[in-house]
């Protein structure tokens, strides 16, 4: 998306060579076959393990970490390449996203259009909401010190980033549209008047 919207600010008039079916089809398919591979790696890797303290999961869903404080084995080094693995991946997508809006962001800030930046600032911030919402939730969930973890707290993380920003991504992206910013006026005024 963020390379979708650099295209759009910064070289519009190329928007239709640079942003053609088959360009859309390979950013799809190289994003999917990344969370493909991510995912067979850690799959396969977790399955290899022994596991000797029972298989109940303190989570709703089986999580690498609660997996690993499952197993007997003291092989976490091929966890652990698999977790830098990830952490470059993410690190180079997270790297990739920074320049774009940078540029983008120095693209707008050249308008001379009070109105052009407008739009251009309401195109990308709902995205920069999503992508914050989510990139700050998993990062507190992996990079939490150990000694504020517990497995209430590691749940209450666990629904943060996995269900708060699916929840919130068509609220945040539909929040240009002003017949849904008059419904959520009229709602939230109408349950204000009404507890008072």
């Amino acid at each position: 998306m963020s390379y979708d919207r650099y295209v759009a600010i910064c070289k519009p008039l190329h928007y239709g060579t640079l942003m053609d079916s088959r360009a859309c089809a390979t950013m799809a398919a190289a994003a999917w076959a990344t969370g493909l591979l991510h995912a067979l790696l850690h799959t396969a890797n977790t399955f290899s393990l022994p596991l000797c303290q029972g298989n109940a999961v303190d989570q709703f869903f089986c999580e690498i970490a609660q997996i690993l404080k499952l197993s007997c084995s003291g092989s976490y080094l091929r966890e652990f390449g698999l977790t830098i693995f990830s952490a470059l991946i993410f690190f180079a997508c997270f790297v990739f996203v920074v320049l774009t809006y940078v540029q983008i962001f120095r693209a707008v800030l050249r308008m001379p259009s009070e109105q052009g930046r407008h739009k251009a600032f309401s195109t990308c911030l709902p995205h920069l909401a999503v992508l914050s919402l989510f990139v700050s939730t998993a990062i507190f969930a992996y990079l939490k010190p150990p000694s504020i973890s517990s497995a209430s707290l590691d749940l209450v993380v666990a629904v943060l980033y996995t269900v708060i920003p699916p929840v919130m991504n068509p609220l945040i992206y539909s929040m240009r549209n002003q017949e849904l910013k008059d419904a959520l006026r009229k709602l939230f005024g109408d349950i204000l008047l009404w507890h008072q």
